[in-house]
């Protein structure tokens, strides 16, 4: 991998993490495009540089993070179920998920159905949750279940995240910002671990590397962040769905064929 490779790379992540699109397939397939080779640091790398999405988050919710206990509570207990299956999961996702591109193209294709399903014949309700602190516990352990299937490269945490905490009673902007907040010990957690089982033994340019996909995914996931909630509030999710439904089939046609 060059740096050049981790500049694009970091800005694809910095655009996709929040976005329902995928942002583990998006790095996939960006790779692939780019022709980097496979290799564990690549994994590794697609893994950790999601941490500087995430810092981003923390600087843009800080306030709320600081002065909200009972946002907290719901992080934690709709982290839970993810936590633990990621955890018993890991070898099986690294080795076998991770850098599967008919399973990312699948991924895709499907969650971008279900997306425009869910849009056209999901209608909120006005007792609906309006805020993080009215999500109930099971509501939490239920968004926290379906988000666990985003260990699927394609599916997309945020996808998983919004369109189950929109079909268990949430209202659509309330979504999205659990969303954005629930990432924070998910992708901590799984950076985390993967540092841990690379035992932190990464070259001078291997850590480079990762600086730069850090630095880079925080300043374009700052904006992103911003525009996607803009959008959020005039717009629906359907055009995403389109958007993953025609990127997985000019995949497909082009490179998996």
């Amino acid at each position: 991998m060059t740096y050049l490779h981790a500049i694009i790379l970091s800005i694809v992540e910095g655009l996709t993490e929040f976005l329902p699109i995928s942002s583990t397939g998006h790095l996939i397939l960006a790779g692939k495009l780019l022709s980097i080779p496979e290799s564990n640091f690549l994994k590794s790398f697609e893994i950790i540089i999601q941490l500087g999405a995430i810092l981003a988050i923390i600087f843009l919710y800080k306030n709320l993070l600081l002065q909200n206990k009972e946002i907290w509570k719901k992080i934690i207990i709709a982290f839970i179920p993810t936590g633990i299956i990621g955890l018993i999961l890991y070898r099986f996702i690294k080795e076998y998920l991770l850098g599967n591109e008919l399973i990312t193209v699948l991924s895709l294709f499907i969650g971008g159905l279900l997306i425009i399903i869910v849009e056209i014949f999901h209608k909120e309700v006005k007792n609906e949750s309006m805020s993080i602190e009215k999500i109930s516990t099971k509501q939490a352990l239920l968004i926290g279940l379906v988000q666990s299937l985003s260990i699927i490269p394609g599916v997309s945490r945020s996808a998983a995240t919004i369109l189950g905490a929109r079909l268990f009673g949430v209202n659509k902007e309330t979504a999205v910002i659990f969303s954005f907040l629930l990432a924070i010990p998910t992708m901590l957690a799984a950076s985390g671990l993967d540092l841990i089982q690379n035992n932190f033994s990464f070259s001078t340019n291997e850590l480079i590397l990762l600086t730069i996909g850090f630095i880079g995914s925080f300043l374009v996931a700052l904006l992103a962040v911003k525009l996607f909630l803009a959008v959020v509030q005039k717009y629906s999710f359907i055009p995403f769905g389109i958007y993953r439904i025609i990127i997985a089939f000019i995949y497909w046609y082009f490179i998996i064929r």
